[in-house]
């Protein structure tokens, strides 16, 4: 594919995108921004999510894991539907009682002012390594497919990436990111479906799921092994609780479901939103399959990460494959990228800055201006950082992992305020948040080491249940909560 082709493709996409923040960012305001005036469409919300969800990574990686992992990722996908209905139904009824712009307010509240910066600070800190780990990947990808062909260095096309975003962001905000992931998540799979047809029809196959279901890699359940990563209840219970951290107790993800009109709007949202995709990531499965035969086939060595990649914009299965790729990547990268540099933005402003206590409407709107595009900055300086001064691509997915263990903080936190009714010595909660995931490091460690037992995802599970037990240690009396308590 020419470079002028895709630059030409990737400018329309992205003109497409600033129409669209044109007419949803006027007479905009931080109300606008947070909260996209909570009348958001809960379809438009529940799709969009999607894409949201799903990010490069997905886009890229998952089709890749079918070579070592066969479908054992669907286990994790079926355990996201529990933790999804958990979100449904005991977390969104618990934002929506609180009216919350930030779902960390909730901490304040129930235990104090701690707490509250410290959840908030460990969302930051989470948000910003994995958007820009996401971010990095797919700027990798264009990088060779395009930007090397041109001349144009790494870090010109980092920036342009974040300037990309910024400029359909700044001013509608979530309710502009509403709207744009929804067009997004529909370019990701249209890309998915069209790849799985031009493979399928090039392998001669007559029937898509027959030929998925007699595959070497179609085995989904795996109960042989307790030791091994891939465990069936490893994986269904990290999916669970994945889904209930990441999502749930993630500002990124929430800030969209508080923008619907209603309780029962977010909750619908939540269900669908669950159904597609449940069936979203098991096309991405299936194409992983066809992906993997059709490169062993056609002489391709490819594998992982660049199985995709290399497949699709070989020019073997055609133009139009070619371009809905580039087209299903930018779309899966971005949709994720900009609720995160949103999000970022509303938590520095609400849970830290908290200019939702300034009285200026006008100082409001002017100080969350100037924290969107430091955050914007942020994410521009960890990518270049990642490549230039880490460049080892194995570290650099190691310390996306290690963003993972600080979601556990998050969930011991939540977990000792729904379901006791303890208070805690609150100075001392940022010590056992910073603890807890050090120890559930070296607990890994002995286990993987001394024993060759793999915790695998479900290191969310036990970093939780570390800062549960250490949130107990240091709990006071019980508080004596009015019946209908909102922060019981």
């Amino acid at each position: 594919m020419n470079p002028i082709h895709i630059i030409l493709l990737i400018f329309a996409y992205f003109s497409v995108l600033i129409l669209i923040s044109f007419f949803t960012g006027k007479s905009a305001n931080n109300t606008t921004f947070f909260k996209a005036n909570n009348a958001s469409p809960w379809y438009l919300v529940a799709f969009g999510m999607i894409g949201a969800s799903l990010s490069g990574v997905t886009f890229i990686s998952v089709p890749g894991w079918i070579e070592a992992q066969s479908m054992s990722y669907m286990q994790m996908v079926l355990g996201y539907i529990v933790g999804y209905a958990v979100i449904g139904l005991v977390l969104l009824p618990l934002y929506y009682r609180l009216n919350l712009t930030s779902i960390y307010t909730y901490l304040q509240g129930r235990f104090g002012e701690y707490s509250y910066k410290t959840g908030a600070c460990f969302f930051l800190l989470s948000r910003t390594i994995g958007a820009s780990f996401r971010l990095f990947l797919v700027a990798n990808v264009l990088q060779i497919i395009l930007f090397d062909a041109l001349g144009i260095p790494f870090w010109i096309t980092v920036c342009i990436t974040i300037l990309l975003i910024w400029m359909y962001t700044f001013k509608g905000g979530i309710k502009t990111i509403v709207w744009t992931d929804t067009l997004q998540t529909l370019f990701m799979l249209i890309a998915v479906g069209i790849c799985i047809y031009t493979i399928a029809d090039e392998l001669n196959i007559s029937n898509i799921f027959t030929y998925v279901s007699e595959s070497e890699y179609s085995k989904i359940f795996f109960f042989e092994d307790i030791k091994a990563g891939n465990f069936f209840w490893k994986q269904f219970l990290a999916g669970a609780f994945v889904a209930i951290v990441m999502t749930g107790l993630d500002q990124d993800m929430m800030q969209k479901n508080l923008t619907c009109r209603n309780l029962k709007d977010a909750q619908k949202n939540i269900f669908w939103f669950t159904i597609v995709l449940v069936i979203v990531n098991f096309f991405f499965l299936m194409l992983g399959i066809l992906l993997t035969d059709f490169a062993q086939k056609n002489g391709f060595n490819a594998h992982k990460d660049a199985l995709f990649p290399i497949v699709a914009t070989s020019g073997i299965l055609g133009l139009t494959t070619a371009v809905f790729f580039i087209l299903g990547l930018i779309a899966a990268a971005y949709s994720s990228a900009d609720s995160a540099l949103t999000a970022l933005t509303t938590s520095f402003s609400i849970d830290i800055l908290e200019i939702d206590k300034k009285k200026n409407e006008a100082d409001q709107e002017k100080i969350r201006k100037q924290i969107h595009v430091l955050f914007s900055l942020v994410l521009i300086t960890t990518i270049l950082i990642f490549k230039y001064f880490i460049a080892n691509e194995s570290v650099i997915a190691k310390i996306f992992t290690f963003a993972n263990y600080t979601y556990g903080p998050l969930l011991g936190l939540y977990a000792f305020g729904l379901f006791t009714k303890y208070a805690i010595k609150d100075k001392l909660v940022p010590i056992i948040c910073v603890i807890s995931p050090i120890v559930t490091y070296f607990t890994n460690t002995f286990f993987l080491e001394i024993m060759d037992f793999d915790f695998g995802f479900a290191l969310l599970i036990l970093n939780g249940f570390y800062t549960f037990l250490g949130l107990y240690i240091i709990k006071s009396l019980p508080i004596n909560f009015p019946k209908k308590s909102e922060y019981s």
